[in-house]
Protein backbone atom coordinates (compact mmCIF):
# COMPACT_ATOMS: atom_id res chain seq x y z
CA UNK A 1 0.00 0.00 0.00
CA UNK A 2 1.39 3.39 -0.99
CA UNK A 3 1.82 6.28 1.44
CA UNK A 4 -1.13 8.07 -0.16
CA UNK A 5 -3.31 4.98 0.15
CA UNK A 6 -2.28 4.50 3.78
CA UNK A 7 -3.23 8.10 4.55
CA UNK A 8 -6.69 7.69 3.03
CA UNK A 9 -7.27 4.24 4.53
CA UNK A 10 -5.28 3.83 7.76
CA UNK A 11 -7.27 0.74 8.73
CA UNK A 12 -6.39 -0.88 5.42
CA UNK A 13 -2.72 -0.21 6.09
CA UNK A 14 -2.97 -2.00 9.46
CA UNK A 15 -4.77 -4.92 7.88
CA UNK A 16 -2.19 -5.25 5.10
CA UNK A 17 0.45 -5.90 7.75
CA UNK A 18 -1.24 -9.26 8.38
CA UNK A 19 -0.56 -10.52 4.86
CA UNK A 20 1.79 -13.48 4.97
CA UNK A 21 1.24 -14.15 8.66
CA UNK A 22 0.43 -17.76 9.56
CA UNK A 23 -3.12 -18.52 10.69
CA UNK A 24 -2.38 -22.16 11.58
CA UNK A 25 0.93 -24.01 11.89
CA UNK A 26 1.42 -27.77 11.94
CA UNK A 27 -2.31 -28.39 12.00
CA UNK A 28 -3.35 -32.03 12.15
CA UNK A 29 -6.63 -33.41 10.82
CA UNK A 30 -8.75 -34.66 13.70
CA UNK A 31 -9.54 -37.85 11.78
CA UNK A 32 -7.69 -39.69 9.05
CA UNK A 33 -9.35 -39.86 5.67
CA UNK A 34 -12.02 -42.50 6.25
CA UNK A 35 -14.74 -44.42 4.43
CA UNK A 36 -17.69 -43.47 6.72
CA UNK A 37 -17.15 -39.74 6.18
CA UNK A 38 -16.76 -40.31 2.43
CA UNK A 39 -20.01 -42.28 2.40
CA UNK A 40 -21.91 -39.58 4.34
CA UNK A 41 -20.60 -36.87 2.02
CA UNK A 42 -21.53 -38.84 -1.12
CA UNK A 43 -25.03 -39.53 0.22
CA UNK A 44 -25.56 -35.85 1.05
CA UNK A 45 -24.31 -34.76 -2.38
CA UNK A 46 -26.04 -37.54 -4.30
CA UNK A 47 -22.68 -38.59 -5.81
CA UNK A 48 -22.78 -42.26 -6.80
CA UNK A 49 -19.39 -42.49 -8.53
CA UNK A 50 -17.85 -45.96 -8.01
CA UNK A 51 -14.46 -44.29 -7.49
CA UNK A 52 -15.49 -43.40 -3.93
CA UNK A 53 -16.24 -46.91 -2.64
CA UNK A 54 -14.61 -50.32 -2.55
CA UNK A 55 -11.06 -51.44 -1.76
CA UNK A 56 -9.41 -48.92 -4.10
CA UNK A 57 -11.62 -45.98 -3.07
CA UNK A 58 -10.43 -42.40 -3.12
CA UNK A 59 -12.03 -39.44 -1.36
CA UNK A 60 -14.03 -37.04 -3.55
CA UNK A 61 -11.60 -34.20 -4.34
CA UNK A 62 -14.19 -31.57 -3.36
CA UNK A 63 -14.03 -32.96 0.23
CA UNK A 64 -10.56 -31.41 0.59
CA UNK A 65 -11.60 -28.90 3.26
CA UNK A 66 -13.56 -31.49 5.27
CA UNK A 67 -10.37 -33.20 6.46
CA UNK A 68 -9.01 -29.97 7.99
CA UNK A 69 -12.12 -28.84 9.88
CA UNK A 70 -11.60 -28.46 13.62
CA UNK A 71 -15.22 -28.55 14.75
CA UNK A 72 -16.47 -26.47 17.67
CA UNK A 73 -13.29 -27.04 19.68
CA UNK A 74 -11.03 -25.78 16.90
CA UNK A 75 -7.41 -26.76 16.25
CA UNK A 76 -4.42 -26.42 18.57
CA UNK A 77 -2.26 -25.13 15.73
CA UNK A 78 -4.05 -21.79 15.36
CA UNK A 79 -1.75 -18.79 15.79
CA UNK A 80 -4.30 -16.12 16.68
CA UNK A 81 -3.30 -13.81 13.82
CA UNK A 82 -6.54 -14.42 11.93
CA UNK A 83 -8.62 -13.72 15.05
CA UNK A 84 -6.66 -10.51 15.63
CA UNK A 85 -7.39 -9.45 12.07
CA UNK A 86 -11.12 -10.06 12.46
CA UNK A 87 -11.13 -8.25 15.82
CA UNK A 88 -9.64 -5.14 14.20
CA UNK A 89 -12.40 -5.20 11.63
CA UNK A 90 -15.11 -5.73 14.27
CA UNK A 91 -13.80 -2.75 16.24
CA UNK A 92 -13.95 -0.59 13.10
CA UNK A 93 -17.63 -1.43 12.52
CA UNK A 94 -17.09 -4.20 9.97
CA UNK A 95 -19.14 -6.62 12.04
CA UNK A 96 -20.84 -8.58 9.24
CA UNK A 97 -19.24 -11.34 7.24
CA UNK A 98 -20.15 -13.30 4.14
CA UNK A 99 -18.19 -16.02 2.38
CA UNK A 100 -17.65 -15.02 -1.23
CA UNK A 101 -15.79 -17.87 -2.92
CA UNK A 102 -13.24 -20.65 -2.57
CA UNK A 103 -10.68 -22.20 -4.89
CA UNK A 104 -9.18 -25.67 -4.60
CA UNK A 105 -6.23 -27.36 -6.30
CA UNK A 106 -5.98 -31.15 -6.23
CA UNK A 107 -2.43 -32.50 -6.55
CA UNK A 108 -2.95 -36.13 -5.55
CA UNK A 109 -5.96 -38.24 -4.54
CA UNK A 110 -6.65 -38.80 -0.86
CA UNK A 111 -7.35 -42.37 0.27
CA UNK A 112 -8.79 -43.89 3.45
CA UNK A 113 -6.07 -44.06 6.07
CA UNK A 114 -4.20 -40.92 4.92
CA UNK A 115 -3.22 -38.65 7.80
CA UNK A 116 -3.68 -34.96 6.99
CA UNK A 117 -1.44 -32.13 8.13
CA UNK A 118 -1.84 -28.53 7.06
CA UNK A 119 -0.62 -24.95 7.39
CA UNK A 120 -2.74 -21.85 6.79
CA UNK A 121 -1.60 -18.35 5.92
CA UNK A 122 -3.37 -15.02 5.50
CA UNK A 123 -2.61 -14.72 1.81
CA UNK A 124 -4.14 -11.34 1.00
CA UNK A 125 -6.23 -8.48 2.36
CA UNK A 126 -7.84 -6.21 -0.20
CA UNK A 127 -8.06 -2.47 -0.04
CA UNK A 128 -11.33 -0.97 1.15
CA UNK A 129 -14.19 -2.02 -1.13
CA UNK A 130 -17.75 -0.76 -1.38
CA UNK A 131 -20.34 -3.37 -2.31
CA UNK A 132 -24.12 -3.52 -2.25
CA UNK A 133 -23.88 -5.21 1.15
CA UNK A 134 -21.67 -2.50 2.59
CA UNK A 135 -18.07 -1.30 2.78
CA UNK A 136 -15.32 -3.62 3.96
CA UNK A 137 -12.36 -5.79 3.06
CA UNK A 138 -11.89 -9.12 1.28
CA UNK A 139 -9.67 -11.53 3.21
CA UNK A 140 -8.18 -14.61 1.57
CA UNK A 141 -6.60 -17.48 3.47
CA UNK A 142 -4.63 -20.28 1.84
CA UNK A 143 -4.37 -23.73 3.38
CA UNK A 144 -1.72 -26.17 2.15
CA UNK A 145 -2.78 -29.76 2.82
CA UNK A 146 -0.18 -32.52 3.03
CA UNK A 147 0.05 -36.28 3.43
CA UNK A 148 3.37 -37.66 4.69
CA UNK A 149 4.94 -34.28 3.96
CA UNK A 150 3.85 -34.21 0.32
CA UNK A 151 1.51 -31.46 -0.86
CA UNK A 152 -1.86 -33.04 -1.68
CA UNK A 153 -4.02 -29.97 -2.23
CA UNK A 154 -4.46 -26.24 -1.74
CA UNK A 155 -7.62 -24.58 -0.45
CA UNK A 156 -8.18 -20.83 -0.74
CA UNK A 157 -11.13 -19.34 1.10
CA UNK A 158 -12.27 -15.73 0.75
CA UNK A 159 -14.65 -13.71 2.89
CA UNK A 160 -15.93 -10.14 2.87
CA UNK A 161 -15.88 -8.53 6.32
CA UNK A 162 -17.99 -5.39 6.06
CA UNK A 163 -20.02 -2.68 7.73
CA UNK A 164 -23.63 -3.22 6.60
CA UNK A 165 -24.93 -0.44 4.38
CA UNK A 166 -27.77 1.68 5.70
CA UNK A 167 -30.89 1.32 3.58
CA UNK A 168 -33.76 3.77 3.41
CA UNK A 169 -35.90 1.40 1.37
CA UNK A 170 -36.35 -2.36 1.53
CA UNK A 171 -33.70 -4.13 -0.49
CA UNK A 172 -34.78 -6.12 -3.54
CA UNK A 173 -34.54 -9.89 -3.42
CA UNK A 174 -31.12 -11.01 -4.73
CA UNK A 175 -31.24 -12.39 -8.24
CA UNK A 176 -30.21 -15.97 -9.01
CA UNK A 177 -27.14 -16.44 -11.18
CA UNK A 178 -28.53 -17.70 -14.48
CA UNK A 179 -26.19 -19.27 -17.03
CA UNK A 180 -26.44 -21.60 -19.98
CA UNK A 181 -26.44 -24.67 -17.71
CA UNK A 182 -29.46 -23.63 -15.60
CA UNK A 183 -31.41 -21.21 -17.81
CA UNK A 184 -34.03 -23.87 -18.57
CA UNK A 185 -34.74 -24.34 -14.88
CA UNK A 186 -35.49 -20.64 -14.35
CA UNK A 187 -37.54 -20.46 -17.55
CA UNK A 188 -39.65 -23.26 -16.09
CA UNK A 189 -40.03 -21.43 -12.78
CA UNK A 190 -41.14 -18.29 -14.60
CA UNK A 191 -43.87 -20.45 -16.17
CA UNK A 192 -44.62 -21.92 -12.71
CA UNK A 193 -43.25 -25.34 -13.58
CA UNK A 194 -40.53 -27.10 -11.59
CA UNK A 195 -38.42 -28.93 -14.17
CA UNK A 196 -35.97 -31.69 -13.28
CA UNK A 197 -33.19 -32.71 -15.62
CA UNK A 198 -33.23 -36.33 -16.83
CA UNK A 199 -30.27 -38.05 -18.46
CA UNK A 200 -31.36 -39.59 -21.76
CA UNK A 201 -28.51 -42.06 -21.51
CA UNK A 202 -29.32 -43.79 -18.21
CA UNK A 203 -32.54 -42.06 -17.12
CA UNK A 204 -31.09 -40.63 -13.89
CA UNK A 205 -32.82 -37.50 -12.58
CA UNK A 206 -30.60 -34.75 -11.25
CA UNK A 207 -30.77 -31.42 -9.42
CA UNK A 208 -29.25 -28.87 -9.46
CA UNK A 209 -28.97 -28.69 -13.22
CA UNK A 210 -25.62 -29.79 -14.65
CA UNK A 211 -24.16 -29.92 -18.17
CA UNK A 212 -23.66 -33.69 -17.91
CA UNK A 213 -24.88 -36.73 -15.98
CA UNK A 214 -23.00 -37.39 -12.74
CA UNK A 215 -23.98 -41.08 -12.95
CA UNK A 216 -22.90 -42.05 -16.47
CA UNK A 217 -21.30 -38.90 -17.94
CA UNK A 218 -23.79 -38.56 -20.80
CA UNK A 219 -24.20 -34.98 -22.05
CA UNK A 220 -27.70 -35.45 -23.49
CA UNK A 221 -30.76 -34.74 -21.36
CA UNK A 222 -34.42 -33.80 -21.30
CA UNK A 223 -36.72 -32.73 -18.47
CA UNK A 224 -39.62 -34.00 -16.41
CA UNK A 225 -41.98 -31.79 -14.45
CA UNK A 226 -42.02 -32.34 -10.70
CA UNK A 227 -45.36 -33.20 -9.13
CA UNK A 228 -44.71 -30.70 -6.34
CA UNK A 229 -44.94 -33.20 -3.47
CA UNK A 230 -42.00 -33.58 -1.11
CA UNK A 231 -40.74 -33.88 2.45
CA UNK A 232 -38.24 -31.97 4.57
CA UNK A 233 -35.07 -34.08 4.35
CA UNK A 234 -33.01 -31.65 6.47
CA UNK A 235 -33.10 -27.96 7.39
CA UNK A 236 -31.31 -25.07 9.10
CA UNK A 237 -32.70 -21.97 10.77
CA UNK A 238 -30.89 -18.83 9.67
CA UNK A 239 -30.30 -16.33 12.48
CA UNK A 240 -27.06 -14.62 11.37
CA UNK A 241 -25.72 -12.94 9.38
CA UNK A 242 -28.67 -10.80 8.24
CA UNK A 243 -28.97 -10.26 4.49
CA UNK A 244 -30.92 -7.51 2.74
CA UNK A 245 -34.45 -8.62 1.79
CA UNK A 246 -34.38 -11.50 4.31
CA UNK A 247 -35.64 -11.12 7.86
CA UNK A 248 -34.14 -13.73 10.20
CA UNK A 249 -34.90 -16.10 11.70
CA UNK A 250 -36.24 -18.22 8.84
CA UNK A 251 -36.08 -21.88 7.86
CA UNK A 252 -34.14 -23.12 4.84
CA UNK A 253 -34.91 -26.72 3.94
CA UNK A 254 -33.33 -29.46 1.92
CA UNK A 255 -36.46 -30.84 0.28
CA UNK A 256 -36.65 -34.38 -1.07
CA UNK A 257 -39.07 -34.35 -3.96
CA UNK A 258 -41.35 -37.29 -4.66
CA UNK A 259 -39.24 -37.94 -7.77
CA UNK A 260 -36.18 -38.62 -5.57
CA UNK A 261 -34.01 -35.54 -6.12
CA UNK A 262 -33.37 -32.91 -3.46
CA UNK A 263 -33.32 -29.14 -3.68
CA UNK A 264 -32.77 -26.24 -1.28
CA UNK A 265 -35.58 -23.78 -0.74
CA UNK A 266 -37.51 -21.91 1.92
CA UNK A 267 -40.03 -23.75 4.09
CA UNK A 268 -43.17 -21.66 4.62
CA UNK A 269 -46.55 -22.03 6.25
CA UNK A 270 -45.36 -22.70 9.82
CA UNK A 271 -43.14 -20.77 12.25
CA UNK A 272 -39.43 -21.43 11.74
CA UNK A 273 -39.21 -23.32 15.06
CA UNK A 274 -41.94 -25.75 14.00
CA UNK A 275 -40.07 -27.09 10.98
CA UNK A 276 -39.06 -30.72 11.45
CA UNK A 277 -37.39 -33.44 9.39
CA UNK A 278 -40.02 -35.56 7.65
CA UNK A 279 -42.69 -32.85 7.39
CA UNK A 280 -44.70 -33.20 4.16
CA UNK A 281 -44.53 -30.12 1.95
CA UNK A 282 -46.06 -28.94 -1.29
CA UNK A 283 -44.50 -26.79 -3.98
CA UNK A 284 -45.79 -23.31 -4.59
CA UNK A 285 -44.37 -20.37 -6.49
CA UNK A 286 -43.72 -17.10 -4.69
CA UNK A 287 -43.62 -13.85 -6.67
CA UNK A 288 -40.93 -11.69 -5.06
CA UNK A 289 -41.55 -8.74 -7.38
CA UNK A 290 -42.64 -8.08 -10.95
CA UNK A 291 -39.57 -9.83 -12.38
CA UNK A 292 -38.63 -12.63 -9.97
CA UNK A 293 -40.56 -15.76 -9.00
CA UNK A 294 -39.01 -18.50 -6.85
CA UNK A 295 -40.11 -21.99 -5.81
CA UNK A 296 -40.85 -22.46 -2.10
CA UNK A 297 -42.39 -25.32 -0.13
CA UNK A 298 -45.43 -24.98 2.12
CA UNK A 299 -45.94 -27.44 4.96
CA UNK A 300 -48.97 -29.65 4.33
CA UNK A 301 -51.44 -29.72 7.19
CA UNK A 302 -51.92 -33.23 8.53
Amino acid sequence: MSTADAASDPLGARLKAYEGRPAAVDGVGKDPVNAPMIRHWCEAMGDTSPAYSGPDAIAPPAMLQAWTMGGLSGHEGRTGAYDELLSLLDASGCTAVVATDCEQEYLRPLRPGDRITFDSVIESVSGRKTTKLGTGYFITTRTDIRVDGDLAGVHRFRILKYAPARREHPAPRPRPVVGRDNAGFWEGVAARRLLIQRCTGCGTLRHPWLPGCNACGCLDWDTVEASGAGTVYSYVVMHHPPFPAFQPPYAVGLIELAEGVRMVSNVVGVPYDKVRIGLPVRLEFQACDEELTVPVFRVVER
